[in-house]
């Protein structure tokens, strides 16, 4: 599976698209962009490859991670999934964006389908399998690819560092439970891209993670 990485807006939050081969299917996770040319460089690089955009996967619902989320699923006709315990928070996206001070505007955010640990999406020839993995936020996921050895762990799991739990929802001791039970199972040589920073893999976070 090809993991193409798009660094966004002034959180610098990182926006994944994966995607099988030219022409096949694909799933955008965690659309932050917040301008204009954030949006043309995603679209370019889809149209450029012939995508079929089938699901906007969300790992959470926090303003930097979903601004474009309703755009993305009305220019694609994708479904935005993800986990139930974060509608609450799409609910008040404008409010989010108050409190951080963005001259955005931002929709309140619904789910067009739920996602729960061990729910299993396809795309192509491939699983990604569904990790709940809260702590960050009340439902936080991740997204594992087994037969690529890569997991999309949001704002859980970041290279030397962990996800805030200062934000509503977050809480700490959940959050390592959290990493510790679901993703630290994984392969030491699965690949992890987190939603903010460079990419890490499971073996060096559980030897130098200082948080771990």
């Amino acid at each position: 599976m090809n993991v193409t990485r798009f660094p966004v807006n002034s959180f610098v939050e990182c926006t994944y698209l994966l995607w099988i081969c030219e022409g096949g299917d694909a799933v955008l996770v965690d659309p932050g962009m917040m301008r204009d040319d954030e949006r043309k460089m995603i679209d370019d690089f889809i149209t450029m490859h012939y995508l079929n955009v089938k699901y906007v996967l969300l790992t959470h619902i926090h303003i930097d991670h979903v601004t474009s989320a309703k755009w993305a699923s009305e220019k694609y006709g994708a479904i935005i999934a993800g986990c139930e315990h974060e509608e609450r928070y799409g609910a008040f996206l404008p409010q989010q964006a108050e409190h951080f001070r963005l001259k955005i505007e931002v929709e309140p955010l619904k789910l067009d389908k739920y996602l729960k640990d061990k729910d299993v999406i396809s795309i192509g020839d491939e699983e990604i399998h569904v990790l709940y993995t809260p702590g960050h936020s009340n439902g936080s996921l991740s997204f594992y690819a087994p037969m690529s050895s890569i997991v999309l762990t949001g704002d859980a799991l970041f290279a030397g560092s962990i996800g805030r739990t200062d934000l509503p929802g977050g809480d700490f001791d959940t959050l390592i439970s959290s990493i510790r039970m679901k993703l630290f199972t994984l392969p030491s040589d699965t690949m992890v891209y987190p939603g903010h920073g460079p990419a890490t893999t499971i073996g060096d976070e559980m030897r130098y993670n200082p948080y771990l």
